[in-house]
């Protein structure tokens, strides 16, 4: 329903934040992966998902599509709801929550609160097939300006390109020796050449 919301971020903790967006704040659950990259007073782009449940609805806030990505497989598996795929995502990097499910390290998620024996097998037989094919949106995570490859990523879709093959585009490009500090356009123009 919601795709991202982007306004001036006016309160953040751990659990949550609000941003303001044309007078109307929007309240927003978050990890600590999130939390972590977020600024005080700035302008700010989270992705969303909406839960709808009998008791209420619930907006949770992403700063990339990647750990979007993750947090909705994780919620497709049975007896994980949004409230645990937070809680995963805050108590391992996205990256090392990928890499252990790819890798079948059930001891890394059964160390999270919440998280069983059963359930962190039953995380890893639903994902691991998903998430063995391509790590490298996990992987990169923490390398990169998220918010210009995110526009840049939009700009490439939006131009006819598949998303998998321009994002592993634009990650060629972060990777490059000036690649972090160039600004959207020069991504998206460094991309189509590669592409």
């Amino acid at each position: 329903m919601y795709e991202f919301i982007k306004g001036l971020l006016v309160e953040k903790n751990p659990a949550y934040a609000v941003i303001e967006v044309n007078g109307i704040g929007y309240v927003l659950n978050i990890s600590l992966t999130t939390y972590s990259q977020l600024k005080e007073n700035e302008l700010c782009k989270l992705y969303t998902h909406l839960v709808m449940r009998e008791d209420g609805q619930s907006l949770f806030g992403f700063a990339n599509l990647a750990e979007r990505d993750l947090f909705r497989m994780l919620i497709s598996v049975s007896g994980v709801g949004a409230n645990t795929a937070r809680m995963i995502l805050s108590s391992s990097s996205p990256a090392e929550v990928a890499r252990a499910i790819a890798e079948g390290n059930t001891h890394l998620l059964q160390s999270i609160k919440g998280i069983g024996a059963k359930t962190a097998q039953r995380i890893i037989v639903d994902l691991k097939d998903k998430l063995s094919k391509d790590l490298s949106p996990f992987e990169k995570l923490g390398k990169q300006n998220n918010l210009k490859k995110d526009e840049a990523l939009t700009g490439l879709t939006i131009l006819g390109f598949a998303k998998s093959v321009a994002e592993k585009a634009l990650i060629k490009v972060l990777e490059s020796e000036d690649g972090e500090t160039l600004p959207v356009e020069e991504l998206i123009r460094r991309a189509l050449k590669i592409l």
